[in-house]
C-alpha cells in the first residue's frame, strides 16, 4: 500500500494557521490533499495533525485521519523524517500493509500530481531506494556568490569564479520543500533525505516557500495571474 502523509501541525508561529488559512479562496491544506488524492498510485491520504480543526478541514477535503499526533512530535523543532516514520508506525498497527510513503507539505498550492507520480517513478527506476523529491535551480550561480561587509564592501565567496563565464559554471538546485517520496523501511530508517536521493526538476515559477506574510501575498498574487497554466 502506497500511501501519503500531510504533517500539519496547528503551531505555526510565523504565519498563524497557516495550514488552513485561505488561500485563493481554499484552506491551504486542501491543495495538498486535493493533488494527493487525485494521484492513482495513492492508496490513501493521511493528514498527521495535532489540531481538531484542522481535522475537521481535511477530512472535509476527504482526507482520513486514523491517529492523532502526539505532543511530542507538534513541536517547531521536530523533523520531518520522525513524523513520518511514526505515522508509517500508526498504519501499520492498524494492519496497514504500507510500503511507500508520500510526505506532502501542507503548503503547497502549486503542487502537481503528476510531479507526484513523476518523482514515485523515479524512485522505482533506483529500486527504492533513498527517497526522491523535486528540486529547482538557483536563479543566479552560487560561484558568483558574494558577501558583503558591514560598511557596504563586497567579495566573492569563491574568488577562483570570478573570471568564469556564468554559462560555464556547473548548475545548482535547491529542495522545492513540497514532497519527498521514500518506502517505507527508508523512513522508519531514519535517513537522511538530501543525503539519500534523487531528484526531479521543476521551473522555478512553481517553487514558492512561504513564511512570511509577504511571501504569501506574493504567491497568492502569483497563483491568481498563472491561472490554468499552473
Amino acid at each position: 500500500m502506497k500511501i501519503a502523509v500531510i504533517p500539519a501541525r496547528g503551531g505555526s508561529k510565523r504565519i498563524p494557521r497557516k495550514n488552513i488559512k485561505p488561500f485563493a479562496g481554499k484552506p491551504m491544506i486542501g491543495y495538498a490533499i486535493e493533488a494527493a488524492l487525485a494521484c492513482e498510485a495513492i492508496d490513501r491520504v493521511i493528514v498527521s495533525t495535532d489540531d481538531e480543526e484542522i481535522s475537521d478541514i481535511a477530512r472535509d477535503f476527504g482526507a482520513e485521519l486514523p491517529f492523532r499526533r502526539p505532543a511530542e512530535l507538534a513541536d517547531d523543532i521536530t523533523p520531518t523524517v520522525p513524523v513520518i516514520a511514526h505515522a508509517i508506525e500508526a498504519c501499520r498497527a492498524l494492519g496497514w500493509n504500507v510500503t511507500h510513503c508520500c510526505c506532502i507539505y501542507p503548503g503547497v498550492p502549486f503542487i502537481r500530481t503528476r510531479d507526484l507520480s513523476e518523482a514515485l517513478a523515479l524512485l522505482a527506476a533506483h529500486d527504492d531506494q533513498g527517497y526522491t523529491f523535486p528540486v529547482t535551480g538557483f536563479p543566479s550561480a552560487i560561484q558568483r556568490a558574494l558577501k558583503r561587509s558591514e560598511d557596504g564592501t563586497v567579495a566573492p565567496f569563491n574568488p577562483e569564479y570570478v573570471g568564469t563565464r556564468t554559462q560555464d559554471l556547473e548548475p545548482a538546485f535547491f529542495d522545492a520543500g513540497q514532497f519527498y517520496w521514500g518506502a517505507a523501511q527508508t523512513w522508519l530508517e531514519g535517513l537522511n533525505i538530501h543525503a539519500n536521493g534523487h531528484a526531479i526538476v521543476l521551473p522555478e515559477w512553481r517553487v514558492v516557500d512561504i513564511d512570511t506574510p509577504e511571501d504569501w501575498d506574493r504567491a497568492e498574487m502569483l497563483f491568481r495571474a498563472l491561472g490554468e497554466a499552473r
